[in-house]
């Protein structure tokens, strides 16, 4: 069955039955900001967001995230609700107010100082400071005493997402046993030596234990995390069922790769506003139509690999130096935590480096690397998949990335190559694109001379393979799945 938004939203009402559906994350699907004397709104980037909208505009629940946004308070009511999207709500979205120090304790600093690194094999010791994680105990109880107000005496379920919220099942648990609460990992989950090194890990363990069902993107996740508790833990781990059974109660651990929503992305690529977009930026951007086009679209991360491919187009450029001019690589870098000190430093070595590598190898007219900081619609980004005749996502270490996933929807007429790392979890769902391993740079500059010299029929033969396996395994089915086997649970 090719699981669609009707499916599912035919489905969803036997799935849930008469249960609310709550949906919490750190991050806001749509943010209010203030422009030129208006309010307006944009989507932030990430894979959370782009997956788990176009579920709550089927499944019509409430969206509780931290408001983030500096218009944000002047446009709720008085509960902290907005019906999103703005221009046409489909669901309810209720914020969450932090201070600065609720903000830094719990986001900069437990969050991305201490559990992004320490999950991400990406060589980035961890910070565990105490004070941090203070906060972050007061945000997941901020959280959840939210998510009660909301439920209030009816029936619910609650869905959980990624690593910000790890305490969330447990304190909502602790205070109506009735809730259904299940929680998804966004990142992958490290091996037991090194989860073992967190202070606080009996604490996280026994957050997610409390749920009803723990999600991961690949089994190996799954068989990292069951492999911890065991370790960690006086809890009975069930191999066969794959379920973990801790004070009494039972939680089932099931991978679910996550996906986009294919159709919705094929047909906005195929629009008159695209086409349009598409003009726009060649004319902004200088692209002629004998210009082979690579591109790339990052958080600036030093988890995704940004360093690794500029160095890798680089080497190309070294080794092949008859394609200077022919070859233009964009990337699109988001500027992200600029307040810890990694994240300002890599942000620093990267405009240092696009500038070494554009000043070696650029002529009079032409330059290899066009590093773009601005915030780009989703218009705009589809626009770029279409332009682009490669897409190179190279991360280091990633649960699954779904950038490689949008591209490959944006791509109706098979014009594409996709370069992918084979440390991403979509790595292991995507035959058809052309792997590579970050760290080697010669490698790296081989599979970019190879997608540039793919022949035609190759090339469509890879990307009509690589679209069946995304239209297939779509967002609604990941969504659908994961409910469904709630259900059964």
């Amino acid at each position: 069955m090719l699981w669609t938004k009707q499916s599912l939203k035919d489905r969803i009402q036997d799935i849930i039955g008469d249960r609310m559906l709550i949906i919490a994350s750190n991050r806001e699907p749509y943010v209010h900001i203030h422009k030129e004397g208006k309010i307006e709104y944009i989507q932030p980037v990430g894979g959370a967001v782009t997956a788990l909208d176009p579920v709550m505009k089927v499944c019509k629940g409430t969206w509780v995230a931290y408001g983030s946004g500096n218009a944000d308070k002047e446009v709720v009511d008085k509960k902290n609700e907005v019906g999103v999207p703005p221009d046409n709500p489909k669901y309810k979205l209720r914020r969450i107010w932090l201070n600065k120090d609720e903000e830094n304790g719990y986001y900069y600093g437990y969050s991305n100082k201490a559990m992004w690194p320490l999950c991400h094999m990406a060589y980035t010791r961890p910070a565990f400071d105490e004070v941090d994680w203070a906060y972050y105990k007061i945000v997941n109880k901020k959280f959840a005493d939210t998510i009660l107000n909301v439920v209030g005496n009816k029936k619910a379920f609650v869905w959980i997402q990624d690593y910000h919220l790890l305490l969330l099942g447990k304190l909502l648990k602790e205070k109506n046993k009735n809730l259904l609460t299940a929680h998804f990992l966004h990142i992958p989950w490290p091996n037991t030596e090194a989860f073992r090194i967190c202070p606080q890990k009996r604490e996280i363990l026994k957050g997610l234990l409390a749920n009803d069902l723990l999600g991961f993107h690949i089994r190996y996740h799954c068989a990292n995390f069951m492999e911890t508790v065991k370790l960690e833990m006086e809890a009975r781990v069930d191999t066969e069922k794959t379920s973990v059974t801790y004070g009494g109660h039972e939680v089932f651990i099931r991978a679910f790769p996550i996906s986009v929503d294919f159709e919705e992305i094929s047909d906005a690529a195929q629009s008159k506003d695209t086409a349009k977009a598409v003009k726009k930026l060649k004319d902004e951007f200088s692209i002629n139509d004998g210009l082979f086009v690579m591109a790339g679209l990052d958080r600036i991360d030093y988890t995704k690999g940004i360093i690794e491919k500029v160095r890798a187009v680089d080497r190309f450029f070294e080794k092949f130096p008859e394609y200077k001019g022919k070859v233009l690589f964009i990337q699109k870098g988001g500027l992200s935590r600029m307040h810890i000190p990694e994240y300002k430093n890599l942000n620093e070595e990267l405009n240092g480096l696009v500038e070494e590598v554009n000043w070696k190898h650029s002529t009079e007219k032409w330059a290899p690397i066009l590093f773009i900081r601005k915030h780009m619609t989703r218009k705009e980004i589809i626009a770029l998949y279409k332009i682009a005749d490669a897409c190179i996502v190279s991360p280091v270490h990633d649960g699954m990335n779904l950038v490689c996933k949008e591209y490959i929807a944006a791509k109706k007429d098979l014009n594409g190559a996709l370069i992918l790392s084979r440390f991403t979890g979509a790595a292991r769902e995507l035959d058809g694109a052309i792997f590579v391993n970050p760290y080697s740079r010669e490698d790296f500059a081989r599979a970019i001379k190879k997608a540039i010299e793919l022949p035609r029929a190759e090339k469509q033969k890879r990307m009509r393979r690589l679209r069946s396996v995304v239209k297939e395994n779509n967002i609604y089915k990941w969504a659908g799945k994961f409910l469904e086997e709630l259900k059964r649970i």
